[in-house]
Formats: C-alpha cells, sequence, structure tokens
C-alpha cells in the first residue's frame, strides 16, 4: 500500500515538474468562459436533481399536505436553479466588462 501511494506521488511530482505543452498558460477570457461553462454545468445538474427529487415526491405524497409542500419547495428551487443557470452567462459577461478582459 505505502509502494502504491509513494509511486502515485513520485509521478505526480514527475508531471508537475514537466508539465505537457496542453497546459499552457490560459488568458483571463479563457479562465472567465471556462468558469462560466463549470458554474452552467453545475447549476443545470443541480437544477435536473431538485426538479427530479420534487417531482418523485410530488408523486409519492399521496395528499399529504406537509409533503405535497416540501415537492413544491423542491420544484421552486428548480426552478431558481435553472434561472441561474440562464443568467450565468450574463453575469459573467458583466464580470468580463468589470475587468477588463473584453
Amino acid at each position: 500500500m505505502a509502494r502504491t501511494a509513494f509511486v502515485a506521488a513520485a509521478a505526480i511530482v514527475a508531471l508537475l515538474a514537466d508539465p505537457p505543452a496542453s497546459w499552457a498558460v490560459a488568458t483571463v477570457p479563457e479562465v472567465i468562459s471556462n468558469l462560466r461553462n463549470w458554474i452552467v454545468g453545475i447549476l443545470a445538474g443541480l437544477a435536473t436533481l431538485f426538479l427530479t427529487f420534487g417531482g418523485v415526491r410530488y408523486l409519492m405524497a399521496g395528499g399529504d399536505p406537509g409533503e405535497v409542500e416540501g415537492a413544491k419547495r423542491a420544484l421552486k428551487s428548480a426552478a431558481i436553479g435553472y434561472g441561474l443557470a440562464i443568467l450565468a452567462p450574463v453575469l459573467l459577461t458583466v464580470l468580463k466588462s468589470i475587468v477588463g478582459a473584453g
């Protein structure tokens, strides 16, 4: 076990000492664009998770008012998540203009 950890650490050190050419330094607009893509992906994924959870919870509520309200809260959270995913590119465009990157 210790030998495997040593080999993994040695491989990481060797990779960091001589990084591949594909690890080029990114410009600020590239970083912001990558950040936007990650934010949109994470928000859309979480919103889809909440939409699924809320839908299943609503179907399984069986008329229980407490469960129905919980399902509605989850569906509202999904709607907010999708809204933020839609607004993320706009917010990062504003960020670009504030930073002066484009």
